[in-house]
């Protein structure tokens, strides 16, 4: 993988922690400041004190204690005064991964650090729904969302409110791929429906099998049929991991195709709950601009409205502590625990599904007891009687001494041995 990073660079200790706590001067300080106008302040200081030496050398806690709020999105026109310190980091985070990782050309993008993935998917979907309404003149029945059966729940939840069908495409049970004939198949089944405007749904692995949809098989039929689309990129679980592979990775920007992406930082990248990030194209998210909030300064484009400046700290920190030399040595290491695994589970005939550049291993169930499932809290496909799979994720946290643990087991229960 070539690893040339514009905004995305290591920083030390000390050069992390200064940056932070210039942007935290740089806002409103709600101890000191006349700020009589906002419905917030800090945290109750009488349960979170920021008095310690500690808390105060602790960048991402002492923002979090700050409380700052990044309402609205801040590659979009005005924003907040108050809070335009940890704005302006929230902007670089974007930039490391917009223009460093999905390879956009700078200042072509708008976006922000969302509360999730699940989040970040709907609000592509509102988008792409509202653009459709406002710009083509269509109606809610001519809409409808092409996405493959592995899909997360998000997106028949985002189908579920903006009142839009979701044509599911069905995947091959063996290599878990798109096929053209699967898409054809879903696009005419549409087509017969009274659909006339599209909006894809491509994975950059999926939440049970880690997989990765090619979204070329997707575009290729659409453009066929001459249909309109919008291309959004999944990539909440893979996004932090499947670019970082010793090939060049074509699921980005560079498609001139793909309008938006999601990711998540609080899988891989070890942020706290709520962090996930959303990045589109310009000229696409004021589809959703929010006029009525007008006591908002630049009004709200996000889905949420107010949300936590310190997880965008969060995000800036970990990247900066890392660079990329360092995550991609990180997500080369559980690659090779990945490796380690599938090659145990080979030696054995062991039934599983696992993307070569991903780090999920998708075990049948039935090759696994149910004990030891439970043991080692392997994820099934469905909590009933009918599921057939169960997932590992290589995680920071899992070793190989976890994993021999599980193989050892296993065999101890099947009466295996490695051929």
């Amino acid at each position: 993988m070539k690893i040339e990073m514009k905004y995305w660079k290591k920083l030390t200790p000390e050069e992390r922690l200064a940056r932070v706590q210039q942007a935290l001067k740089d806002n409103v300080d709600f101890s000191k400041d006349a700020s009589l106008g906002y419905p917030a302040s800090k945290l109750d200081e009488k349960v979170f004190t920021n008095e310690s030496l500690f808390l105060r050398e602790m960048p991402v806690l002492s923002t979090y204690i700050a409380n700052p709020n990044h309402i609205g999105c801040h590659t979009f026109g005005t924003s907040e005064f108050a809070f335009k310190g940890t704005q302006a980091i929230e902007r670089e985070v974007l930039s490391m991964i917009a223009v460093d990782l999905f390879k956009i050309e700078d200042g072509q993008y708008d976006g922000y650090i969302s509360p999730g993935g699940t989040e970040a998917n709907v609000q592509a979907i509102w988008i792409y729904r509202n653009e459709y309404l406002k710009k083509h003149g269509a109606k809610l029945d001519e809409i409808v969302i092409l996405a493959s059966e592995d899909t997360h729940y998000s997106i028949p939840k985002a189908a579920n409110l903006l009142m839009l069908d979701w044509e599911k495409i069905a995947v091959d049970p063996v290599t878990r791929e798109l096929t053209s004939d699967a898409v054809r198949q879903g696009l005419l089944s549409s087509l017969s429906k009274g659909k006339k405007y599209f909006i894809i749904v491509s994975n950059m692995g999926t939440t049970m099998f880690g997989s990765v949809d090619n979204p070329i098989v997707y575009t290729d039929v659409l453009k066929e049929y001459q249909v309109p689309f919008r291309l959004h990129i999944d990539g909440a679980y893979g996004g932090f991991v499947y670019p970082f592979g010793d090939f060049e990775n074509q699921i980005n920007f560079t498609n001139p195709d793909v309008s938006s992406i999601t990711i998540d930082a609080h899988k891989m990248l070890q942020a706290p709950y709520g962090t996930g990030i959303f990045v589109c194209r310009k000229g696409l998210i004021e589809n959703v601009l929010t006029s009525e909030a007008k006591y908002v300064e630049g009004m709200d484009l996000t889905l949420c409205g107010s949300r936590s400046g310190a997880n965008a700290v969060a995000v800036w920190v970990i990247l900066t502590t890392y660079g990329p030399h360092k995550w991609y040595e990180k997500i080369s290491v559980i690659k090779m625990r990945t490796n380690w695994l599938c090659k145990q589970l080979d030696q054995l005939g062991v039934s599983y599904f696992r993307e070569p550049e991903m780090n999920i291993v998708t075990i049948r169930s039935e090759c696994v007891p149910i004990e030891i499932a439970h043991k080692y809290n392997l994820v099934p496909q469905s909590h009933d009687e009918s599921n057939q799979w169960l997932k590992i994720v290589l995680m920071d946290h899992v070793e190989i001494e976890h994993l021999k643990d599980f193989i050892h087991d296993l065999v101890s229960s099947k009466s295996l041995s490695p051929n």
